[in-house]
């Protein structure tokens, strides 16, 4: 019996209980403190003599090239059938959407940190977590990857086609105001933005160090969730270079009265960079 005794005592020490998920970092006794890393400067002129500044340049464009290609064409696609039925519809469409962030964010986090957005480069920019000189080459390279997306979808459907079908460009949809095009997009890069600051906050990393998490596919569920939402009101921006790229290669009065005009006639919604209270 006294054997017996000893055995469930040292069980007891050797397997403790566990603590809730969510707060190991609060305790000093097990290591998991993190440690933020340190504000990025304003301004580096050191990154532009740096080879990893352009390939992470590269990879922001290749990776919004990709994203325009693949999303564009599947949107191409869903309007050339006579029927949504008959092809992925609109749960296709945000599957694309979001299944190709979760991709490209996966294979680019390592090299430019996977924006594939303006508005998420903005947003980290304001946090500091990288220098203006990086967001603005970041966002220059998102927005001509993104045109040429859209250009080369453009050449696979043909240019009347194209015309014909909008190019996937974004607009807010009859029976909406510009309003509450306004207040989707806003809530929906809110959405996508919040997302990245807390798949990527460090103080999550340490608490939760023991449950796997895997940055890119909250991410990716965040982008497919507000498609979901938004496609019937304006076709889903949350994207400036997504928005702006489609646009351009459009080039019709439709695709850019509700995108980023001055004129009072206009609305301007897609470029959400009010989301910095993110921040």
């Amino acid at each position: 019996m006294e054997a017996k005794e000893q055995d469930v005592s040292l069980g007891a020490n050797k397997f403790p209980e566990r603590q809730p998920i969510g707060i190991a970092a609060q305790s000093h006794d097990d290591g998991k403190d993190y440690k933020e890393p340190p504000p990025a400067p304003l301004f580096e002129p050191s990154e532009l003599t740096s080879w990893s500044f352009y390939r992470a340049g590269i990879a922001e464009f290749v990776a919004t090239f990709l994203f325009l290609y693949i999303t564009i064409l599947t949107v191409m696609g869903v309007n050339r059938s006579e029927s949504k039925c008959k092809t992925v519809g609109i749960q296709g469409i945000a599957w694309s959407f979001g299944g190709m962030i979760f991709a490209l964010v996966y294979c680019t986090a390592g090299i430019s940190g996977g924006h594939i957005n303006p508005a998420v480069t903005f947003g980290l920019f304001l946090a500091r977590k990288l220098s203006l000189t990086r967001a603005v080459f970041y966002m220059v390279m998102q927005t001509l990857g993104a045109i040429c997306g859209a250009g080369v979808v453009k050449g696979f459907e043909g240019k009347t086609f194209y015309t014909n079908k909008n190019g996937g460009a974004n607009f807010v949809a009859p029976g909406y105001t510009k309003g509450d095009g306004l207040g989707a997009e806003i809530v929906g890069t809110f959405v996508l933005v919040y997302t990245v600051f807390s798949a990527t906050d460090a103080k999550r990393s340490a608490r939760d160090s023991h449950v796997p998490i895997l940055a890119p596919l909250p991410i990716g569920f965040a982008v497919f969730l507000v498609h979901l939402a938004t496609i019937p009101i304006t076709g889903t921006g949350i994207n400036p270079a997504r928005s702006l790229g489609a646009a351009i290669i459009f080039n019709k009065d439709l695709g850019w009265d509700d995108h980023v005009c001055f004129n009072s006639n206009h609305s301007q919604f897609q470029f959400q960079f009010l989301i910095f209270i993110n921040c």
